[in-house]
C-alpha cells in the first residue's frame, strides 16, 4: 500500500473595476481584446500602477485563511517568454507575498482537517489561448487581470479532502465577496501536484504535476487516474517521472507534456516599478471587521448552538444568502430546527426549481416564522402550513394573507373531531371489527377519512386520538 500525498496551487481571478496594474476594465467578455490597455500589451514605456482594491480584498483572504501578513508588501518579476504573456515576464510575489503559514479548516467524513497554506499571492492573469489546426490566436481580456494563488503544503491524502479544500476555500471566496470564483469562466483554476510513498517512507514520492484543471469534478477525476497509474508503476517496479501532465477530459486519462527534471529558473528579482507598499495594523484591523462569519465557523455553531445535524447545518451554509436568511429567522423567534427544515424542505426546493437566488423570493425571514407560528399555535396544520408557503412562494403573496382570505383553519374542538370520527364509523362499520381482530393499521385509513372530510383541518394528532378511543369504547 501507498500512501497518497497531495497538493494544490489554486489559481483565482479577484472582483475590481481595473485590472491589477492597469487601467483596461476587469470584465468577462466574449468579445476577444476589448478590454486591453497599453500595460496588458507590454508595450514600451509602459509603467504599471498597483490596484488597491486588489491588495484590500488579497489581504482579506488571507485573513481569512489565518495566515501571517507581512510589515511591506513587494511585486517581483517573474521571467518566462510565451505568447500569453507580452512582456516578457509576469509581476508576482516571489519573496514577500501576501500571506504565509496559513490554514483552513475542512471536514471530511465527519472529521475535522487543518490543511496548510504555505502562502497565497497576488500576481497578475495571462491572456488566453485559442488553438486551431495549424494557429493560434490570442486574446488580450484576461492580460493582467488580479490573480491570487494559494499554494497548500503537501498535506492532503485523497481526492475527497482535495475537493472538500477546494469547496472551503471557493466558499471565502463567495462569502468574502472577492471573486466569483466561477471555473466555467475559467475565474478558478487549480494545478494539482500528486505523489506515492511507502506507507513508512519518511521522504515524498517523486512529484507528477497536472496543470491547469478548471473543474472541481475534473481535479477529482485527475488525481483518483493518477493515484492508479503511479500504484501500478511502482507494483511493477518501475519508477515515476517527474513531468507536467494535462488532463484529457475526453478520456478522463493524464497524458505528459514534458518531463521536469529542475525547478525552472525564473530569475526572479523586485519589480523596479512597483514600491513596496506598507500594510498598517489600523488597515489590516479594519479588513478584518469586513470580514463575515465563514462557512466553517457557521457550521459549527449551528451545531453546538441550535443543535441542528451536520447535514443541515452544511445546506444551510452552502450559500451566504440562505445562512443569514436563517440566522434573520431566528432573529424573528423561530426555532432553529423548524425554521431549518422548512428552509431546506420547502424554500430551497422552489430556488432549485425556478433557479433563482435566495435574494429573489417573496417570503421574508418574518413572513416565515409568523407562518410556523400559527402551525405550532394550532391554527392550521402542518399540511396547511406548507401548501400555504408553496402558495406564498409561487404567488409572491403574504402568508397570513392566504390563510385568511381561505377561510383556513384547523379544527381541535374535541367535541367537532368526536363528532367527525362517529361519523366515518358509521360509513365503515366493518373497520371496527377489523381493528378488534387486531388489524390495527386499519386506524390510519378511518383518520385519512376524517381528514379527507375536513379538507386537512382536523387537528391529526387530536383526531388519531379520539378515534381509537371511540373504535375501543365500542
Amino acid at each position: 500500500m501507498y500512501k497518497v500525498v497531495i497538493g494544490l496551487e489554486v489559481h483565482c481571478e479577484l472582483k475590481s473595476n481595473s485590472k491589477n496594474f492597469s487601467g483596461a476594465a476587469n470584465q468577462y467578455s466574449s468579445d476577444p481584446n476589448t478590454h486591453v490597455a497599453t500595460v496588458d500589451l507590454g508595450l514600451p514605456g509602459i509603467l504599471p500602477v498597483i490596484n488597491e482594491e486588489a491588495v484590500r480584498k488579497s489581504l482579506m483572504i488571507a485573513l481569512a485563511m489565518n495566515c501571517e501578513i507581512p510589515s511591506y508588501l513587494i511585486f517581483d518579476r517573474k521571467n518566462y517568454f510565451y505568447p500569453d504573456l507580452p512582456k516578457g515576464y509576469q509581476i508576482t510575489q516571489m519573496h514577500h507575498p501576501v500571506g504565509t503559514n496559513g490554514y483552513v479548516m475542512i471536514n471530511v467524513d465527519g472529521e475535522d482537517k487543518k490543511v496548510l497554506i504555505h502562502d497565497t499571492h497576488l500576481e497578475e492573469d495571462t491572456a488566453s489561448l485559442d488553438h486551431f489546426g495549424n494557429f493560434s490566436l490570442i486574446d488580450y481580456n484576461r492580460c493582467g487581470v488580479p490573480l491570487l494563488e494559494t499554494v497548500t503544503e503537501p498535506c492532503l491524502h485523497s481526492a475527497k479532502e482535495a475537493i472538500a479544500f477546494l469547496e472551503a476555500l471557493r466558499s471565502i471566496f463567495l462569502y468574502t465577496d472577492t471573486s466569483d470564483a466561477r471555473s466555467d469562466m475559467g475565474q478558478m483554476r487549480c494545478d494539482v501536484n500528486v505523489s506515492l510513498m511507502e506507507e513508512n517512507a519518511k521522504e515524498l514520492g517523486t512529484k507528477v504535476e497536472m496543470k491547469n484543471i478548471n473543474s472541481f469534478n475534473n481535479v477529482k477525476l485527475a488525481i483518483e487516474y493518477e493515484i492508479k497509474r503511479q500504484t501500478e508503476i511502482l507494483e511493477q517496479g518501475g519508477k515515476i517521472l517527474q513531468e507536467t501532465r494535462r488532463f484529457d477530459t475526453e478520456d478522463m486519462c493524464t497524458y505528459s507534456m514534458r518531463s521536469k527534471v529542475d525547478a525552472i529558473d525564473y530569475k526572479y528579482f523586485i519589480e523596479p516599478n512597483i514600491p513596496p507598499v506598507k500594510i498598517t495594523s489600523k488597515w489590516l484591523e479594519q479588513i478584518k471587521k469586513e470580514i463575515p462569519k465563514l462557512q466553517y465557523e457557521r457550521i459549527q455553531e449551528y451545531m453546538t448552538e441550535y443543535g441542528l445535524s451536520r447535514y443541515d447545518a452544511t445546506i444551510l451554509v452552502k450559500e451566504k444568502s440562505t445562512a443569514e436568511y436563517f440566522e434573520k429567522a431566528l432573529q424573528e423567534g423561530g426555532d432553529p430546527k423548524l425554521v431549518a427544515n422548512w428552509i431546506t424542505s420547502i424554500i430551497l426546493g422552489h430556488i432549485n426549481k425556478y433557479e433563482i437566488s435566495m435574494e429573489e423570493i417573496f417570503v421574508t425571514p418574518k413572513m416565515l416564522i409568523d407562518l410556523i407560528q400559527m402551525v405550532s399555535d394550532g391554527k392550521i396544520s402542518s399540511k396547511q402550513g406548507k401548501e400555504v408557503l408553496y402558495q406564498a412562494l409561487q404567488e409572491e403573496k403574504e402568508p397570513i394573507k392566504i390563510v385568511e382570505e381561505s377561510g383556513m383553519k384547523q379544527i381541535g374542538d374535541d367535541n367537532e373531531i368526536l363528532k367527525l370520527c362517529n361519523e366515518v364509523l358509521e360509513e365503515q362499520p366493518q373497520a371496527i371489527e377489523q381493528y378488534k381482530k387486531g388489524r390495527t393499521n386499519i386506524l390510519d385509513f378511518l383518520v385519512g377519512q376524517v381528514m379527507k372530510k375536513t379538507k386537512g383541518q382536523a387537528n391529526p394528532a387530536t383526531t388519531r386520538t379520539t378515534m381509537k378511543e371511540e373504535i375501543e369504547r365500542r
